[in-house]
């Protein structure tokens, strides 16, 4: 299969951690040793957060005596990329030697007229305790939101429209190289009234670029991993319950909130509704069972899945091969 897998803001710093390098580091080689069986298997692609890491960079960009004005987020977007790319980039090699990995730095074009500008919903940087987050916001001009039992800083989230550099994944993908992309959900840019790219001052959901990504690169599957066994009906009440399976509308029935499971849900949704192919969410350790259909919550257009020879892979290869 062409898999497509995003991995969650925690599968590089847990809640509570300090962001030091080798910490996140510790981290990665976890998640890119839980991958590497995949990627033995299947066309592996792989995205990442950057929340923290970008909140980190934002806040020494600012404290920074030497510079005239703090460096845009566009920019730390880039910089996130390269950093987490290259520890992605060695680790993978580490656990599959002899296989080609390429990390690469991507553009997700955005609308200059999107609503999110206007209304920041996406967190960045690290968590603060309220009086922290309140005093920040009145020195820096920051919004700053509850998330969870700490605050963190907002950002504007506009909707990703188009992973720029698809095209080239697609070349690496089909040289037979594990790709490590779109860091972040992409640095985000728009078309100026001159047509040329322009980076904005945004983080792009990465989960969402992710579902843009998978329907562009026609992957089999998107899988969404995060620090949660499945989809919650019920979260954080006594009838909390796993979802094992779903449909699109199933899922969208239910109303997750936007600043957590939200986004996530609406982009496997947003996935398997354009594409009729499969999408799931769970956790990253349980990444091989949820491609076979044992973890997670899965969803198909029918809410039915047993794993891979549900999928039909031989006529999906066989078009793209056509396309070379």
């Amino acid at each position: 299969m062409r898999i497509v897998i995003a991995l969650g803001g925690n599968a590089l710093l847990k809640r509570g951690e300090a962001p030091d390098a080798a910490t996140q580091i510790a981290n990665v080689e976890v998640a890119c040793a839980a991958l590497a069986p995949l990627a033995e298997e299947h066309e592996i692609v792989i995205t990442h957060g950057n929340g923290p890491q970008v909140g980190v960079l934002a806040l020494e960009s600012a404290n920074d005596p030497n510079l005239t004005r703090p460096y845009p987020f566009d920019t730390l977007g880039a910089e996130t990329q390269g950093m987490i790319g290259y520890w992605m980039l060695q680790s993978l090699q580490n656990n599959l030697p002899g296989r080609h990995v390429a990390a690469i730095i991507n553009q997700t074009l955005v609308l200059a007229g999107d609503p999110a500008f206007d209304n920041p919903t996406k967190f960045v940087g690290q968590v603060y305790h309220e009086a922290a987050a309140k005093q920040l916001a009145a020195e820096r001009g920051w919004v700053m939101k509850p998330d969870g039992p700490y605050w963190r800083r907002v950002v504007g989230s506009p909707k990703p429209q188009r992973v720029l550099e698809t095209r080239l994944i697609r070349t690496l993908l089909d040289s037979g190289a594990v790709v490590v992309c779109a860091g972040g959900g992409g640095i985000p840019v728009i078309r100026n009234a001159e047509g040329h790219r322009e980076g904005v001052e945004a983080v792009v959901d990465k989960d969402l670029t992710a579902a843009v990504l998978a329907e562009h690169l026609e992957a089999d599957f998107l899988m969404i991993l995060t620090d949660v066994e499945a989809v919650i009906d019920g979260y954080g009440t006594d009838d909390a319950t796993p979802i094992p399976r779903a449909t699109p509308t199933q899922l969208r029935e239910k109303g997750f909130p936007a600043g957590s499971m939200g986004p996530k849900v609406e982009a496997v949704c947003r996935f398997v509704e354009l594409t009729g192919d499969t999408a799931a969410i769970g956790r990253l350790e349980d990444a091989a069972d949820i491609v076979y259909g044992r973890a997670g919550t899965v969803v198909t257009p029918g809410g039915n899945y047993g794993g891979p020879n549900d999928i039909p892979i031989p006529q999906r290869r066989d078009e793209r091969v056509a396309r070379k």
